[in-house]
């Protein structure tokens, strides 16, 4: 999965048949689900499920945590675990000991980029412009851009993306890969297919 000669795609908070058909249809690499109540883009376990029986094998399911348990996170059917409160380092143990994968979100800051990349539970890093994501927020890449070389771990950057600014993005990131929610919405929760399917091609255009 982790392949870092491609850029990575993350098409996040879908709650559709018709959003998670254009995801698939666009190659994206990993389809996000978000299990937060205090998200417009609430999905319960069960509904995720069901929504992701329509996405490829080339397409990875994730399930969003806010501040959950580490029992009920570990309800979620899918392989893929992403932590965008503030859950510690004992939270990402757990999970990697039941054989989940950890995507660590969080705000950018350069303390928290060295702290979650030292963790040897985390598998990759997730850097936002909000606490919580989904807010479309950006934050300053120029900050990122120069620490990535140093990470041992593959970054994807969120916050504010779409398709009309992530290639300026990605020329000037190294990053394995981005992260998109409100940049392929119609409104507040709502995808766009597509948006998504534009977003995908603005950055794979011959695929």
């Amino acid at each position: 999965m982790i392949d870092r000669g491609r850029t990575m795609i993350k098409i996040c908070g879908l709650r559709t048949p018709e959003a998670v058909a254009a995801v698939a249809e666009s190659g994206a690499d990993m389809a996000g689900f978000v299990h937060w109540t205090g998200s417009p883009r609430f999905v319960d376990l069960q509904q995720a499920e069901g929504l992701a029986s329509g996405l490829p094998d080339t397409t990875s399911p994730v399930s969003l945590f806010v501040d959950e348990r580490p029992e009920r996170m570990l309800e979620s059917p899918f392989e893929w675990i992403q932590l965008h409160g503030r859950e510690d380092e004992e939270t990402c143990r757990t999970l990697r000991r039941a054989g989940r994968r950890v995507i660590r979100g969080f705000k950018f800051d350069a303390d928290s980029l060295e702290r979650w990349d030292r963790c040897p539970d985390v598998d990759v890093l997730l850097v936002d412009g909000s606490e919580t994501g989904g807010s479309g927020r950006t934050f300053d890449h120029r900050e990122l851009a120069p620490r990535i070389g140093a990470l041992s771990k593959p970054v994807i950057v969120a916050g504010g993306l779409h398709r009309g600014n992530v290639l300026e993005l990605l020329a000037s990131v190294p990053c394995w890969g981005v992260d998109v929610s409100s940049g392929v919405e119609v409104s507040r929760g709502i995808k766009d297919p597509e948006e998504i399917r534009a977003f995908c091609r603005t950055i794979r255009p011959c695929e």
